[in-house]
């Protein structure tokens, strides 16, 4: 079988293994989150594996994935949250997901389908972003009550979202679980009885479980990932993904010559290089440019000279390995491979950026260890 130029391999058994390890954890119901194709793990096959471990919800931004999922066979229950007016809601009620409304104009859109919906209503605690303000939740409770009382919908949950919950100390914290708690007595005074409350994602399902509820949001978690670096418990949760490569070239390198465009690295001394056929098309940050490491031959070699498109080089340190050797870009770090926090570090960004972004022209591979 001729090796794949570049592929991203993804352990079905690893998503299952943690799921049921946040599940256990937590003591109530998760939902897996798996929007933007499962943070680059491919979204019917994790969501498919999350339900095989017990996740009794999955969770999407669009309505186009959450109707993706339904089109896949995927039957259980299943929320969307992100909308922009003129969504087809009415295909979203057909096909049993549950809706979420920021206003009362999603309210007014949805009730105009004519169909009996399932509904959440999101309250914006403080990270200002998605979510009724607190001036305005006391009309969207009101107008959701009443439209439960006229058979447009069933309202089944009411959330919100953390701002900061990978800094547990961060006072954001304390002050966005009480403004959820008065939220929710707000919604309770209004006669809503939601099937399910839920305001902790995947940090604060772990480090902070006052913020459990009925249900946590578990998105990075679900696939190994340490959501709060330096915070989280080893709990054995395993990366999901590996994303590989094949070994294009391997050439000498005399002192003094420089490597890829502008030059931003010269050899100091004789070494070889290697030449990895993947580069930001693939979602390999440019930002890592002679600072991120992969492993090649089973050891870490430093990427060399800026990343371009298609490529990038690294330093083999004098060996010369044969075309075709095994590079690894990261993977659970098992066997010394640089991780996805590795990676996040070297571009100064987040594990979530590493594994959403990789893709491009890599193929992408399921196993099931």
């Amino acid at each position: 079988m001729t090796p794949a130029r570049a592929e991203i391999v993804v352990d079905l058994g690893a998503i299952r293994h943690n799921v049921r390890t946040l599940r256990e954890l937590t003591g109530v119901d998760s939902m897996t989150v798996v929007k933007a194709d499962a943070y680059g793990h491919g979204m019917v096959e994790v969501a498919r594996a999350a339900r095989e471990a017990g996740s009794a919800w999955i969770g999407v931004a669009t309505l186009d994935e959450a109707l993706a999922l339904r089109a896949a066979g995927d039957t259980g229950r299943l929320l969307a949250w992100l909308t922009v007016p003129g969504e087809d809601y009415a295909a979203a009620i057909d096909a049993d997901i549950d809706l979420t409304a920021y206003s009362t104009d999603e309210l007014a859109e949805i009730a105009a389908t004519g169909r009996h919906a399932r509904l959440q209503l999101k309250v914006d605690t403080g990270l200002n972003r998605g979510g009724a303000s607190s001036a305005d939740w006391p009309a969207l409770v009101a107008a959701a009550r009443a439209g439960e009382q006229a058979g447009h919908w069933t309202v089944t949950g009411i959330w919100s979202h953390l701002a900061a919950s990978d800094e547990p100390d961060h006072r954001a914290n304390d002050a966005q679980e009480a403004a959820y708690r008065e939220a929710l007595v707000v919604a309770e005074d209004a006669g809503l009885r939601p099937e399910v409350r839920h305001l902790a994602n995947s940090a604060a399902g772990i480090l902070r479980p006052s913020s459990r509820f009925d249900l946590v949001r578990f998105g990075l978690a679900s696939y190994g990932l340490d959501p709060a670096p330096g915070h989280t418990p080893d709990l054995g949760l395993v990366p999901a993904m590996t994303a590989r490569a094949t070994l294009a070239l391997a050439k000498p390198l005399h002192a003094g010559d420089s490597v890829s465009y502008g030059h931003t690295w010269t050899a100091d001394t004789d070494t070889t290089v290697g030449l990895v056929p993947v580069g930001y098309g693939e979602g390999v940050p440019r930002h890592a440019s002679n600072v991120a490491q992969v492993q090649v031959g089973g050891k870490r070699r430093a990427v060399r000279g800026r990343v371009c498109m298609d490529q990038f080089v690294v330093d083999l340190g004098g060996d010369l390995p044969t075309p075709g050797e095994d590079v690894v870009l990261f993977g659970p770090g098992t066997h010394g491979e640089p991780t996805a926090q590795d990676w996040a570090e070297a571009a100064g960004t987040i594990s979530y950026e590493i594994v959403t972004r990789i893709g491009g022209r890599m193929t992408r591979r399921y196993v099931d260890a």
